[in-house]
């Protein structure tokens, strides 16, 4: 099992970066007063305010930048601000030996998946899948930002029908290790060192802009992979822009034959609100009684 970082204290300081797409300046303001609500001190990346075409700054830039913060023993967490694309050039320069002698929080989702995966993976270490402190130019919603209060201390998650309505794709219980994140970043790991292990973990899946087809076709890959077979159960989050009756068509073509508990519904992803969980833990899907449970991300 992954070991989890150190809970946030009031008054810590944390590390904002920019290791994908550039952000929108006008982005930045509302994301570090967030982190001031939260009683948050906060260093900023270099690439910040970075434009390298469709990147925030060089690989070299955004490398340096990681490695900064990683080995900056003041700073206790590093929260992405931006997606996109660019982290999946970096995986293989990363020193996860660093990270594993810096042990800290690693907050954010979509393109960061990437980064989750290659840190649980060669660096056991638990990481936070969540909103990248703002929604784009908006506030967050109450819910998503309330998330954060799972890095201040060791809180269980229980995610129910209360939080949104959740449908049961294949009934039963399971117990695993929860990962996953994005679709499309967890399949353009196969076939490469950071290849994602779906054996007996609990599977969550999101993605955005993607077509019935190719939602189809990464679902298809990852079963000729012969993956998706060895999961304990999935959780299906948002798939932004995508009609819901046939996105579930989809996953019950290629889940229901497995007879692993699948539960549908869940905010977590481009969504409001965007439900932050940790990767890297224990977590138990009852897909008739429709509810998540997560153990704690964070230590005291």
């Amino acid at each position: 099992m992954n070991s989890r970082p150190k809970k946030l204290t009031q008054g810590d300081t944390v590390g904002v970066l920019a290791l994908s797409s550039p952000l929108k300046m006008e982005q930045l303001p509302i994301k570090l007063e967030f982190l001031e609500k939260l009683g948050l001190k906060y260093k900023l990346g270099q690439t910040i305010a970075e434009y390298e075409g469709f990147l925030a700054g060089s690989d070299e830039e955004r490398l340096a930048d990681l490695y900064a913060m990683i080995a900056d023993d003041e700073i206790k967490a590093i929260f992405c601000v931006r997606g996109g694309y660019g982290i999946g050039r970096l995986l293989d320069k990363i020193d996860y030996q660093l990270l594993q002698e810096h042990p800290k929080i690693i907050w954010g989702f979509s393109d960061v998946t990437s980064l989750h995966l290659a840190v649980n993976q060669y660096a056991n270490l638990v990481t936070f899948h969540g909103p990248m402190l703002s929604e784009s130019s908006d506030i967050l919603d109450e819910l998503s930002e309330k998330m954060f209060q799972q890095l201040f201390a060791p809180i269980e998650i229980h995610y129910d029908e209360r939080i949104s309505k959740l449908e049961t794709v294949v009934s039963g219980v399971a117990r695993g290790e929860l990962i996953g994140g994005n679709l499309n970043r967890l399949v353009s790991t196969l076939a490469t060192k950071f290849e994602i292990d779906f054996s007996n973990k609990i599977v969550i899946l999101e993605d955005i802009h993607e077509s019935l087809d190719r939602i189809d076709g990464m679902f298809n890959q990852l079963r000729l992979a012969r993956k998706l077979e060895q999961a304990a159960g999935y959780i299906i989050g948002d798939f932004n822009g995508v009609d819901e009756a046939e996105l579930l068509k989809i996953v019950s073509h290629y889940l229901k034959p497995l007879n692993k508990p699948v539960l549908a519904g869940f905010k977590i992803g481009h969504c409001r609100p965007n439900i932050g969980l940790p990767l890297g833990v224990e977590a138990i899907i009852d897909a008739d009684a429709k509810v998540l449970r997560v153990l704690p991300g964070v230590e005291e």
